[in-house]
């Protein structure tokens, strides 16, 4: 078999799996690329992509998401307010980076974003469900969103939530590690992404900000592992955040909260 069809059929294999079926197919060829390339066979190549997937995604959902019955709450809980917070609360769980978010959700955007003048665009990287907290973000109608993630089916939940209330914006399937959005806006969220992108190239985060495109950058870390292990997490993050900042001439707000530590970064 050559090395092209070895890669269609660790391609195919993984994007009909069940747990894998909704990921871009670009990632799982780029990854596919590299594991066969170091493996001894297909099988553990594929094996070893799975893991990766993982790692970057899989660990962070809550099984499948009921994405359809999602949408039916949200449609039916559009006209009240309060009953769209709770709705929105509910479907932030089922990522756990939005449900660890969801305890200090009431302040986290208000605090980190105070200082910023009129946000006009904004673009989210590997953004999971974090458009549901729109409701909790100092943004208007008049703000632009584009939400990017790697699960086809999540992100036509989150573009079909966008239209419902009313959010101008989008969200598609894209593979920022590989094909980062290079627009011009005047922030990006950056938010848990870094360390999970460096799961598969420790030089990720760095080569992500350098081809980022925004007037400021919000970029936070988890202050505790899946586990809930809190030991080292934040210093560990400090510093990880302080090598990624060296000579780049950023002016810095660093906020750290019970379960996210955080830095809003204005470019020159």
């Amino acid at each position: 078999m050559s090395n092209n069809q070895q890669l269609d059929k660790l391609t195919t294999t993984i994007t009909t799996s069940s747990k894998y079926k909704h990921v871009s197919p670009d990632l799982v060829r780029a990854l596919g690329v590299v594991e066969l390339a170091k493996r001894p066979s297909l099988k553990t190549a594929v094996k070893a992509t799975k893991n990766k997937l993982h790692q970057i995604g899989g660990a962070y959902l809550d099984g499948s998401p009921n994405y359809d019955k999602g949408l039916a709450l949200l449609a039916a809980n559009a006209a009240d307010p309060e009953a769209l917070r709770a709705t929105c609360c509910e479907i932030m769980r089922w990522h756990v980076s939005t449900q660890e978010r969801l305890p200090i959700l009431d302040y986290f955007y208000t605090t980190t974003l105070a200082d910023l003048p009129p946000i006009k665009s904004i673009v989210d990287l590997a953004c999971g469900l974090n458009p549901l907290a729109w409701l909790w973000m100092p943004f208007d109608s008049h703000t632009t969103y584009q939400a990017y993630d790697i699960y086809a089916d999540g992100m036509a939940f989150v573009d079909a939530f966008m239209g419902i209330v009313g959010i101008n914006g989008r969200a598609a399937v894209r593979d920022i590690l590989h094909n980062p959005p290079t627009e011009p806006v005047d922030l990006a969220f950056i938010l848990k992404t870094l360390p999970c992108l460096e799961q598969i190239d420790k030089q990720a985060g760095m080569h992500l900000l350098d081809a980022i495109q925004a007037r400021y950058l919000l970029i936070s870390y988890p202050a505790a592992s899946l586990s809930g292990r809190h030991k080292g997490m934040v210093a560990t993050y400090d510093a990880h955040f302080q090598k990624l900042a060296a000579g780049r001439n950023w002016r810095v707000q660093r906020h750290l909260f019970p379960t996210e530590l955080a830095f809003l970064v204005t470019t020159p």
